[in-house]
């Protein structure tokens, strides 16, 4: 299935410890980014996160965010560490005593100072596999997201593949009618010269002009590379890279069909052959 890197996933989960919330947004890029905004209660689970975004995802730039409520009940009631307090305090007295000048000390920045200041104690350990429990279901909703836009653009990639083989289909029916009408045109200028020219030459610069103008080579290329991009679409795995490599091969052969033509009508399958093949490259830079 197509997976597009472009989703976007929200789990809120409450728990005996606190309410969790999860956000994850993800964007198009070469490889996997992963960025986290995290409590710094969860710091120590920051490496076991990304590993577990880089098991499920191949690529794209990912900004995960985890949001943490404390319960009610730890919310209002607090604990002081009286001895640490005591110690800060008297450090500060000692200070004072060096100074002609001592400042009072300010006993809300010492409630400030690391651990002066306690909640009541909660299970960490039961709180952090609540915080791994609900980023696997996050990015499950992430990846069926991802699915579903994948879905689209395999769609739209599809129609233009079905759009290209019409032209070229047209193109190859349409060449030996191209050659004839050319055929024609140079004799009529031959008879507007009035100059006596060789048959056998005449037919000579046709032959040369019909090799020239032959873009048998570049139509079965331009049909191998779209029966390619389909058979890339079908697979269970990321194809953005090779689709976009196929896009590349499409645009090379375009630009050949183009430079080979020799009437309006194989021009203009040319610049539409160029504008199908870069909507499709635009939104294969979404795909995984």
């Amino acid at each position: 299935m197509t997976q597009s890197m472009t989703a976007f996933a929200r789990r809120e989960e409450q728990t005996e410890q606190g309410d969790l919330t999860w956000e994850i947004r993800s964007v198009n890029h070469r490889y996997l980014e992963t960025s986290l905004r995290l409590d710094e209660r969860f710091r120590p689970l920051e490496m076991k996160i990304k590993k577990l975004f880089s098991e499920k995802l191949a690529r794209g730039k990912v900004d995960a965010t985890l949001r943490y409520k404390a319960p009610e009940a730890q919310q209002s009631s607090l604990n002081i560490d009286h001895d640490l307090a005591k110690s800060i305090i008297g450090h500060c007295d000692d200070l004072a005593m060096l100074t002609t000048r001592p400042a009072p000390v300010d006993m809300l920045k010492v409630l400030q100072w690391p651990g002066v200041l306690q909640a009541d104690s909660l299970d960490q350990e039961a709180l952090n596999q609540s915080v791994i429990s609900s980023l696997y279901i996050a990015i499950d909703e992430l990846i069926e997201t991802r699915g579903t836009e994948g879905a689209a653009l395999q769609e739209m990639i599809e129609q233009r593949c079905t759009e290209i083989n019409t032209i070229a289909i047209d193109v190859r029916e349409r060449m030996p009618e191209i050659l004839e009408q050319q055929r024609n045109r140079l004799a009529e200028r031959v008879a507007d010269m009035q100059v006596q020219l060789d048959q056998e030459r005449l037919e000579q610069e046709m032959v040369i002009l019909a090799q020239k103008s032959d873009v048998a080579e570049e139509l079965d290329r331009l049909q191998s590379h779209v029966t390619e991009v389909q058979n890339v679409l079908q697979r269970n795995e990321p194809t953005g890279r090779r689709l976009d490599f196929l896009m590349q091969e499409l645009n090379r052969e375009a630009n050949t069909l183009g430079s080979k033509s020799i009437n309006t009508e194989t021009t203009r399958h040319s610049v539409e052959l160029k504008v199908l093949i870069e909507q499709m490259r635009e939104q294969i830079q979404n795909i995984e």
